[in-house]
């Protein structure tokens, strides 16, 4: 799947473009050209790491643009430009982790005491946040479920929509253009996590949304060795409202983490079309095997959920696994297993979980660019080995 890149829109602030015109560029050349030509004092084609913290100053009044490194950095802002060409935003964030992002956004744009409604079926992390409000009452938050629950609940006004397409771990798909207009007649913005499809399968603001959120830690980064959060956004102003925020609570991302996601990003087209392979050979072996009872799986990306039989006992399993590594995170070239129950959605009451399908043995299969051969033959051994 090639992508093409529209010239950039302009940025707010310390806007470093490429010295590549991106006007007519795929997005397979956009992410491997990330940063190249950002420094013309030494014309270096990997992006410098600015460690300095403070910065001089010409004269009184005077600033080269960087001051202190919180407000500003020159590895950031290649990083984030980088950023927002990709997800064709106005302006990119780079922040701490994927839950200090989902933050940002939403004490931006959701007002104290105003509604928010969110998809049930989202990250643990998140729903777990988003209960936090809920329950403190600075925010009132009703969870839905699916596109049919966000018609419902938008019928009276909110501030925030936020979704995730697919979800997770559900990989139920929400109509986008949709969840927009749903969000625009009840007066609110829409925040779409992009984690899973990253921009090489889907770009959310292309069709209308307000903001995209990442775990750069996952696909992005894409290598399990640094921790990010992203925020890309459609509006000046509102670019300039999450800028002012962010200088203000300090979440920013590092110089040495603004390098490794970048250094991780070039890689980001090739890495996910092998994914989606390696994903597609897995869920054919599932649906297939007399110890699985449902596969889930949107047809892209590299992520599979499926639950596990009563002939094969979950914990010998994960236990079997020698290719697969049974581990909470995803997105990373190594292939991962999660059991959400007890790992990422743990924080969820059963109850809740169980409304949406997430059933105790469901298990989350981050599919990494091993060979696909190998992959499969795991999954064999490993089910033969559990079974009961």
């Amino acid at each position: 799947m090639s992508t093409q890149i529209p010239a950039p829109r302009t940025f707010p602030v310390h806007h470093h473009p490429t010295t590549t015109p991106t006007d007519s560029l795929h997005l397979e050349t956009v992410v491997v050209r990330a940063g190249t030509g950002t420094d013309p004092a030494t014309g270096a084609i990997t992006t410098p790491i600015h460690l300095s913290t403070a910065y001089g100053h010409p004269g009184l009044g005077d600033s080269t643009g960087y001051d202190y490194t919180r407000s500003a950095n020159p590895t950031r802002d290649v990083l984030q430009d980088a950023l927002a060409r990709l997800e064709g935003g106005v302006a990119g964030f780079a922040l701490a982790s994927g839950m200090s992002a989902l933050e940002l956004t939403v004490l931006t744009m959701a007002p104290h005491g105003s509604r928010i409604v969110a998809l049930q079926d989202l990250y643990g992390g998140s729903f777990r946040y988003l209960d936090v409000l809920n329950e403190e009452g600075s925010h009132e938050v009703d969870f839905v479920t699916g596109i049919e629950g966000l018609r419902l609940a938008l019928r009276r006004p909110a501030s925030l929509v936020i979704i995730e397409t697919p979800t997770n771990p559900m990989m139920v798909e929400i109509d986008i253009a949709e969840a927009v207009g749903l969000a625009r007649g009840a007066g609110a913005r829409l925040v779409v996590d992009n984690t899973f499809c990253t921009p090489v399968f889907q770009r959310p603001l292309d069709l209308g949304a307000d903001a995209v959120v990442h775990s750069g830690t996952k696909y992005l980064g894409g290598h399990n060795d640094v921790m990010a959060g992203v925020v890309v956004v459609a509006d000046e102003t509102l670019a300039e409202q999450l800028n002012y925020r962010l200088n203000t609570t300090g979440a920013t991302l590092g110089p040495f983490d603004c390098f490794l996601l970048l250094r991780g990003m070039k890689t980001l087209a090739l890495r996910m079309e092998r994914h989606q392979a390696n994903a597609r050979a897995v869920v054919e072996f599932l649906e297939g095997s007399e110890h699985v009872t449902r596969v889930l799986y949107p047809g892209y990306s590299g992520m599979v959920s499926f639950d596990l039989a009563e002939s094969a006992d979950i914990g010998r399993f994960l236990q079997a696994v020698r290719v697969f590594t049974f581990a909470e995170s995803l997105g990373g070239v190594e292939s991962l297993v999660t059991c959400p129950a007890v790992q990422t959605h743990a924080d969820v009451p059963q109850e809740v979980r169980a409304s949406y399908g997430l059933t105790d043995r469901l298990l989350r299969l981050s599919v990494g660019i091993e060979h696909a051969g190998d992959l499969v033959e795991d999954l064999r051994q490993a089910l033969e080995a559990a079974r009961v």
